[in-house]
């Protein structure tokens, strides 16, 4: 094996049954591993990018509100389903191209996505962008565990999880400024280079399987298909749910329905189909169960968290985008100091073990977050922000480590594929849960407010005459006075009922997870092997 401080180059060119990626030199592992997880950030940064500027984008299209949420659904619903069906990819056109031409085309959608001249041709350069990114996240984290070993490997779900974790806390500083700076087509455009160059190196360095052509030719069409309709409809269901009561929407229940259909065709053709799309045999592993619910109820924690804490500042306390990102960047700065932690931990503790401390710990974060107040900013917030942002890391690695330990390679692909479409599916799931929490204990709230007031006698009609006639010394109008004076009451209560509910969501997330404590004790680790067992040929 050559020094790691040559110069990388890529092997040379080998029959499939030669091509080991454990022989590669150092320095090649590391260059294809740097390069696979900066266009992994790259496509998960984007989603929070996009997010924090879709007002702007909105008033750029001339759109109205309920066509510019389909340009986050759009992405979601296609990456959604990109992501399991991205280990068949892999297999058929070789890790190397298939990352090329996801990075490549990303690059491309993106470019159309700042040229868009109206909301539909946007929806659907964010379709084709989610579809073609959605190919590099489960990618590197199969390619990275069939390259490394040992301490190497430890590193693997250490680093790929803080990718995961601070892509999401960075992403709606990142989109606030380049909009406030350059304007909302930039948060496309900012793309470009970067995934040019990601794609050429992907094309001269990524030599780590051979393609297999042949299985283009044996696939299963009808399978894909259900797996679109299924995930694709339950991405739909999850994004507008909170936004249009539910099941009280017809076209919310239509795409229920669908994606239910396509969920019992989907296991239909898993299990009968000559050339299905994705194999669910890692499932038949009951540690890999328990581990993917583990990430279920990870994403739920992160991505929640993650989306509740900046509209908190927003809502109740007024912040800015900038004043967001400085009090959540708090998050990021203690998932990288825990990187380095959580890789060595892994390496001499128990992951069981490991994961019970990061849930507790995560729970614990949550606990203290439910004691908010209208006051509580940078400071406040502080202690519960680093306390979770140490935690996630406590939870990944592990977590990564059950899930994906002791698997062939192809069979490592559909694991990994699978692994990660838990983690989206529990923020989809996380993030409509909160915010129909949200609003039902907000209502809840402001009603027993309500009711308090009505009771305390003369205490609410006092307060309002008594600001009214302090409102009363700058207009002359006694009637305006008053009605801004019930107005400043109303905002009172609301903010304090809008805090309660943030607090009563907190607090029921703390208990998720410490609910997943119960799964810990059947969890069975994959004994320690060097390497995944090699491919079958």
């Amino acid at each position: 094996m050559r020094d790691t401080a040559e110069i990388p180059g890529p092997p040379p060119s080998a029959p499939a049954a030669a091509i080991n990626p454990l022989n590669l030199p150092d320095a090649t592992k590391y260059l294809i591993f740097a390069v696979m997880a900066f266009g992994q950030f790259m496509a998960l940064i984007d989603i929070q990018i996009v997010a924090a500027s879709l007002n702007d984008v909105q008033a750029g299209l001339s759109a109205g509100p309920d066509e510019i949420s389909w340009v986050q659904t759009g992405y979601l619903m296609a990456e959604l389903v990109m992501i399991p069906f991205a280990a068949f990819l892999a297999q058929a056109l070789s890790t190397r191209w298939l990352f090329a031409l996801s990075a490549g085309l990303f690059t491309l959608s993106s470019a159309l996505c700042g040229m868009a001249w109206d909301i539909n041709s946007m929806i659907l350069f964010r379709v084709i962008q989610g579809f073609v990114g959605g190919a590099m996240v489960p990618t590197v984290f199969a390619t990275g565990f069939a390259m490394f070993e040992g301490k190497q490997r430890a590193m693997i779900p250490a680093i790929l999880g803080m990718v995961s974790v601070l892509a999401p806390t960075l992403g709606p500083t990142v989109g606030g400024w380049l909009t406030d700076a350059a304007g909302w087509r930039w948060i496309f455009y900012i793309n470009i280079v970067p995934g040019i160059i990601v794609t050429l190196l992907a094309v001269r360095f990524i030599r780590v399987d051979a393609p297999k052509l042949s299985m283009l030719k044996t696939i299963d069409y009808s399978h894909l298909a259900a797996m679109a309709v299924f995930l694709g409809g339950l991405e739909y269901v999850l994004e507008e749910g909170p936004r249009h009561d539910w099941f009280g929407e017809p076209s919310i229940t239509i795409a229920a329905w669908l994606s239910f259909v396509g969920l019992l065709l989907f296991l239909e053709r898993s299990f009968n189909s000559g050339g299905p799309v994705v194999r669910l045999s890692p499932f038949r592993r009951p540690t890999f169960v328990f581990a993917c619910v583990f990430n279920l109820v990870i994403g739920f924690g992160l991505y929640s968290a993650t989306y509740l804490i900046p509209v908190f500042l927003g809502r109740v306390r007024g912040y800015n985008s900038q004043e967001i990102g400085t009090t959540v960047v708090v998050t990021g700065v203690a998932q990288i100091l825990s990187v380095v932690i959580a890789a060595r931990l892994s390496q001499r503790v128990d992951p069981r073990i490991l994961i019970t401390v990061g849930l507790s710990a995560f729970a614990s974060s949550l606990f203290l977050t439910s004691h908010l107040t209208p006051e509580w900013g940078f400071h406040a917030l502080l202690w519960p922000q680093a306390l979770r942002g140490f935690a996630i890391m406590l939870c990944i690695v592990p977590s990564v480590n059950l899930a994906l330990s002791g698997f062939a390679m192809a069979e490592l692909r559909y694991a990994s594929g699978l692994f990660n479409l838990m983690r989206n599916l529990g923020g989809a799931i996380g993030i409509a849960v909160v915010n129909t929490w949200l609003g039902d204990n907000t209502r809840i709230h402001v009603a027993r407010m309500g009711e308090s007031l009505g009771e305390a006698g003369r205490v609410a009609p006092d307060f309002v005459a008594a600001l009214a006639a302090r409102i009363g010394q700058l207009t002359p109008d006694p009637a305006h006075a008053a009605l801004l004076a019930q107005g400043e009451l109303a905002k009172v209560i609301g903010r304090a009922a809008t805090t309660l509910a943030f607090n009563d969501v907190f607090r029921l997330m703390s208990w998720i997870f410490l609910a997943a404590l119960i799964m810990v004790p059947f969890c069975k680790p994959a004994p320690q092997t060097s390497a995944p067992p090699p491919d079958a040929h």
